[in-house]
């Protein structure tokens, strides 16, 4: 695997890749790597001959009061684990890198749907950090395309509308959520659950899970069953941040004739901030099967 922390270094390295006819394929991350993270390597090397994964904690999606500070950095973990599935490339830019002229005057790109509701209520200015900084990191790689997690399912969305309206060439390629035994979707910020919390941090998957099996069961009073589902993680001891039941196309609130649905919410617990989704297709016959 080669690292490069310079643009000019790496993409002198990718033109030669592109030259020679290979596909190219991106993940984008924070570091910090997990399995879910080699996960989406992994997909990305089925379908390309050359991988790149990137390593930049990007401070314009942090809000005040948030962890940028204190978001793990573990390069020399991160760079065994790349190394142990064939990453080929590996970009770890300093700030200095990304944001030559400083973040104040830095320009920005602005997706003006989907931002500001679940995710984006709760940290406003955060989706306008990641698609600033993904637009930036899909100039530099240039890759054929690019994979993200479903975990992050918003993001994913954000990021799909700013590739077509923007016409990216890359596309944009979405991976399965990778859970722990008791199916606690994966995440860098697992690791701020306290040890007597982590017993119950499932809870917000298992909420999702109960909401899905109401709605297959033919319920469509999604309000109420949100209500419910907020109760639920309230007795487990946690704070809903949001639970709701949208469109899986616009995020908008549930239509009871909507043929796909999903179900996202987001929890605090003492020092984390967790997010899960969980997708259903429904049928033309009233019933659902869960993605």
């Amino acid at each position: 695997m080669q690292l490069f922390h310079t643009i000019q270094g790496l993409r002198e390295a990718l033109g030669a890749e592109r030259l020679a006819g290979r596909r190219i394929g991106f993940v984008p991350t924070m570091g910090n790597l997990h399995d879910g993270h080699l996960a989406l390597l992994q997909q990305a090397r089925e379908s390309c001959h050359v991988v790149v994964c990137s390593i930049f904690v990007n401070a314009l999606q942090f809000g005040l009061n948030e962890d940028w500070d204190r978001y793990p950095r573990t390069l020399d973990a991160d760079m065994e684990k790349l190394q142990s599935i064939g990453c080929d490339y590996l970009f770890h830019p300093a700030d200095s890198e990304m944001y030559p002229n400083g973040l104040d005057s830095q320009t920005r790109v602005v997706c003006p749907t989907m931002t500001d509701i679940l995710c984006g209520a709760s940290r406003p200015g955060h989706f306008e950090g990641v698609t600033t900084v993904v637009t930036k990191l899909l100039n530099i790689v240039q890759p054929d395309e690019a994979v993200f997690g479903l975990k992050d399912y918003q993001q994913l969305a954000v990021i799909r509308r700013m590739a077509q309206d923007l016409c990216m060439a890359t596309r944009i390629v979405a991976a399965p959520i990778h859970r722990e035994a008791d199916g606690l979707a994966m995440s860098s910020r697992n690791s701020y659950i306290t040890a007597d919390e982590r017993p119950r941090a499932g809870q917000l998957y298992n909420t999702l899970q109960w909401i899905a099996d109401q709605i297959k069961q033919g319920r469509r009073d999604f309000s109420l069953l949100e209500v419910e589902g907020k109760q639920q993680i309230g007795s487990a001891g946690f704070r809903v941040d949001y639970l709701a039941v949208c469109n899986s196309r616009n995020l908008e609130a549930a239509a009871v004739d909507d043929q796909e649905v999903t179900v996202l919410g987001a929890m605090y617990t003492r020092n984390a901030r967790l997010i899960d989704n969980l997708s259903l297709t429904l049928d033309t016959r009233g019933k659902a099967d869960a993605e």
